[in-house]
This record gives structure tokens, C-alpha cells and sequence, in this order.
């Protein structure tokens, strides 16, 4: 009884202090801070970035970047994240890094909001793609093994990632709780196929590579000449891999102790990925047998599994990394609804009132949730086409999440000490470690619009550059003909009165 009270207590705090960020708590708040993490673990996925731009890996500078890449992209990553939480911590919404940017901003505060939810759509909706795209890759490969269904035809690979897509979308419309229960299992299902599948490759192969290989071996498959630019190319498999933990963020209006639960979420996902990431990708590395034949395969990995431990144990292995990527993808599309959701309700997004709506039921926003797979679905198609596509995906990805979560840290830096922290905070080593994540994401965003493959042709061409553009010229465009003279920024839904009247009208529908 006393645990009720006091979480009861927690609840009514969370609920107060949305209330002072001027919204209702139309949502429900049903989420541990395990839960949380959870979430954002599970995007963080080191079973599906990893894995999916695995072979990337392998082109753009071979185990040496492999291996001391995923470190050294860690520990700038949780500088990022380390300088998101703090920010956070004083405005626990749903609306995340756009509503931050609003708080934050000494002047325009409605185009600096504006332009970092428009980045913030454009990641989430391209990071939903990569993952449920890196399963269909991983499906494929599992079917073509058990039924021969082929990996070179690519529609294949749409078929099963439009179908991956429709299961995450009908799974998210049951609600929360449902989405919490599956993201606990998840981190257990993610640690336990980490262990299991370094374990198979450590005692299961009669050869494994060297350590000297494996800790310093350098392979360039790119077609440049220059082995640094090589290098920092290879950058993108860990650097993709370390996304989607601003969900900790789009998810404290569902948490309880939102202030505290939300920062913890994120910085510990970074952390306990960059741990578990390593391990995994190290055991891999080692497990390699016949280096030309496996970068060369659709699905390198999946290659690795069947020369090293034959058929059925790689079978058995590509389903372990299936499931979690199926975890993963779903995770993504509970953020990125939850994004949608809260810029719609702001009015920032055309059609928003059609976004903004939540099923009285569930308490979800359904629509938004088909909205995040719409797009996703959109953002993958150029692979018909282009074969290099997925690895743009992955970049827009990286652009658009890392331009919208530093952003709000960049203005937090230009307030200096009258940023008003929340109860997490990083206290005097704030402005340093502001300072390298804004070093940081602007070397990383210029990195990954530059051309992947040597000689550049149509069928290889990096088009994140276009998508980038694209979306920057669409919310630019709108912005100076129209939008400046509307968008205000995060609304407030009414005074107190009229958000208890949301509210209980919400309860009443249930």
C-alpha cells in the first residue's frame, strides 16, 4: 500500500510538472524507468546496426575500424547523450529536442523549434527504415538458406520490409503497456543473443583470425585511395548503431519520475551498448574465414555464420539477430509516433490535427504511428533501384538525429549559467562536454553526405545529400512563406482547469 501511495505520488509530480510545460497528460504514464531504457536499448539495437552495416565495415577499412571505431564512437556518442539528458531533465515532454530548442533559444525560439523538429522527423522516420530494413536484409537471408528465397532480387527485400513494417504498426496500436512489456524482454533478449552468438564463434570454428588481425588488419574496398578517409568512412557503422536513444525523451510522458527516469535512459543505453556492441563485434571479427567471399555476400554476417559454423548453426544464429531486430524496429516506431504526435500537436507538421489525434482507447496516437511507417516505407524505395540506398538511409539517419540532438545542446551552451537544471544534471563538467558533442556531430555531419564509392555513378551514389537538402528546403521554403507568420513554437493546451477538462474526458472514453 505504502509502494502505491508513493507511486501515486510520483505520478501526480509527473503529471504537475507537464502540466507547467503547458500540456495534458493525454498519454499514459505506464512506464518504469527499466522500461525507459528499454526503449532506446532496444533502438540502439547492437544486434541490428551492428550487424546491418557489418559489411560496411568490412569495404570502408576492415576489422582495424571494426573494432577500434565502435569504441572511440561510443565515447563521443555519450558525450552527445550526456549533454541531451541534462536538457531532459528540465523539460521531460514528449516533444523532446524541438521543444528544447524552444525553451532554450534567447531569440527566434520558433524557427530554432521548427527546424530541430523538422531534423528530428527526418531521423526518426529514416532511422525506422534502417532498422526494419537491416531485418528484411537479415529475413531474406534466412529464407533464401531454408527456401531459396533469393537475396539478389530486391524486391524481396521490399516485400518483407513493407510486411515488417505493417507488424510494427499493428503492435504499436495496443498501447503502451504491451510496448513496455516486449522492450523489457528485449534488453534480456539482446544481452543473452550477444553471449550466445560470441560463444558459438569462440568455440564452434576450427579457425579463427588472429588477434594482430583483428585489432590492426586495414581492408579498402571503397575504390578511394586515401586510407584516412577510408577510415572515417567506416565510422558509420557505430555511429548509425548509436541512435535512437532521444526516445528516452519522446517517452517521459509515459514514464514515472519522468525528470530523472528519462536522463538515466538515455545515458545508460549509450553506455551498456558501447559494453555489449564490442564484445559482439569482436567476437565476429575473430569468427571470419574467408574475408573476399564474405564482404562480397548481401548480407555479410549472415556469410560469416554459414562459413564458420555451417547451415543449421547459422540458421539458428540469423534468428536470434531477426527477433531482435524485430524488437527493435517496433521500439522505433513507438519513438518516432511519439515525435510525430507531439510536433502535431503543436501544428507543425501538415495535416496535424489528423496526427495529433489519440484512440480514446489505447491511449496512443494511432495515426501518428502509420504516419511513421508511411514514411519509413517511402525512404526505402530508392532500393529498387539504387543498391547503395540503404547505406544513404543510414546516413540521413545519422544527419537528421545528430543535427536535432545537438541543437538544443549548442543553445544550452549560449545560456551559460542561466540554464535552469532539472533534478539530473552534469553540474561544472556541463559546458566541456557540450562542447565536444557540438565538435562532434558537425565533423559527423559533413562526413556522411560525402561520396561513399570510387569512381561515383548513378548506381552508387550517396543521395543522402538530396534527402537532406530536400527536407531543409521543404521546412525552409514553408517556414519563410508561411509558417513564421503561424508556428509560435510549443503550444500551451489551456489553463489548468481546461487540462484537467482533457483529461477526464480522455478517462471518460476509455
Amino acid at each position: 500500500m505504502q509502494d502505491e501511495t508513493t507511486a501515486d505520488a510520483v505520478i501526480s509530480a509527473d503529471q504537475q510538472r507537464l502540466h507547467e510545460l503547458g500540456y495534458a497528460q493525454e498519454l499514459r504514464r505506464h512506464m518504469s524507468g527499466f522500461s525507459n531504457f528499454a526503449v532506446s536499448f532496444t533502438i540502439i539495437s547492437i544486434l541490428s546496426g551492428c550487424l546491418t552495416l557489418y559489411g560496411t565495415g568490412m569495404t570502408d577499412g576492415g576489422p582495424v575500424i571494426i573494432t577500434w571505431g565502435w569504441p572511440f564512437v561510443g565515447i563521443m556518442t555519450l558525450f552527445v547523450g550526456l549533454s541531451m539528458a541534462e536538457v531532459c531533465s528540465s523539460f521531460p515532454t514528449a516533444g523532446g529536442l524541438y521543444y528544447w530548442s524552444a525553451k532554450l533559444a534567447p531569440s527566434n525560439p520558433a524557427a530554432w523549434s521548427w527546424f530541430t523538429g523538422w531534423f528530428n522527423f527526418l531521423g526518426q522516420v529514416a532511422v525506422t527504415a534502417g532498422i526494419d530494413f537491416g531485418a528484411a536484409f537479415f529475413l531474406n537471408a534466412l529464407l533464401d538458406l531454408e527456401w531459396n528465397f533469393s537475396t539478389t532480387a530486391h524486391w524481396h527485400t521490399i516485400v518483407l520490409f513493407a510486411a515488417i513494417l505493417v507488424l510494427h504498426g499493428v503492435l504499436n496500436q495496443f498501447g503502451v503497456r504491451l510496448i513496455s512489456v516486449l522492450s523489457n524482454v528485449s534488453v534480456w533478449w539482446h544481452i543473452a543473443g550477444v553471449l550466445i552468438i560470441v560463444g558459438v564463434l569462440a568455440f564452434a570454428p576450427s579457425h579463427h583470425q588472429s588477434a594482430s588481425y583483428v585489432f590492426t588488419h586495414f581492408a579498402n574496398g571503397s575504390g578511394w585511395g586515401s586510407k584516412i578517409y577510408v577510415l572515417m568512412l567506416g565510422l558509420l557503422l557505430a555511429q548509425y548503431t548509436f541512435t535512437g536513444y532521444d526516445a528516452s525523451a519522446h517517452m517521459t510522458e509515459e514514464t514515472k519520475d519522468a525528470a530523472v527516469a528519462g536522463p538515466r535512459g538515455i545515458v545508460t543505453s549509450i553506455v551498456v551498448s558501447l559494453f555489449a556492441g564490442w564484445l559482439l563485434l569482436i567476437g565476429i571479427t575473430f569468427a571470419i574465414q574467408n574475408y573476399s567471399g564474405e564482404v562480397g555476400a548481401t548480407v555479410p554476417p549472415a556469410q560469416i555464420f554459414i562459413d564458420a559454423i555451417g547451415g543449421t548453426g547459422a540458421k539458428l544464429l540469423l534468428l536470434i539477430v531477426i527477433v531482435a531486430q524485430l524488437f527493435c524496429g517496433m521500439s522505433s516506431v513507438t519513438a518516432n509516433s511519439r515525435m510525430i504526435y507531439a510536433f502535431s500537436r503543436d501544428g507543425a507538421l501538415p495535416g496535424s490535427r489528423l496526427w495529433h489525434q489519440v484512440n480514446p482507447r489505447t491511449r496512443t496516437p494511432t495515426n501518428a504511428i502509420w504516419l511513421a511507417a508511411a514514411g519509413a516505407l517511402i525512404l526505402g524505395l530508392p532500393y529498387l533501384w539504387n543498391s547503395t540506398a540503404y547505406a544513404a538511409v543510414t546516413s540521413i539517419a545519422v544527419i537528421g538525429l545528430y543535427v536535432a540532438y545537438v541543437l538544443p545542446t549548442f543553445l544550452r551552451l549560449r545560456l551559460g549559467s542561466s540554464f535552469q537544471r532539472g533534478p539530473w544534471h552534469l553540474g561544472r563538467w556541463s559546458t566541456p562536454i557540450g562542447v565536444i558533442a557540438v565538435i562532434w556531430v558537425v565533423f559527423i555531419t559533413i562526413l556522411f553526405m560525402l561520396p561513399t564509392v570510387s569512381p561515383i555513378n548513378f548506381d552508387d551514389f550517396n543521395y543522402t545529400v538530396f534527402a537532406v537538402v530536400a527536407v531543409i528546403g521543404f521546412a525552409g521554403v514553408w517556414w519563410l512563406v508561411s509558417a513564421r507568420k503561424w508556428f509560435t513554437g510549443p503550444k500551451v493546451q489551456g489553463s489548468a482547469e481546461e487540462m484537467a477538462a482533457i483529461e477526464a474526458e480522455l478517462d471518460s472514453l476509455a
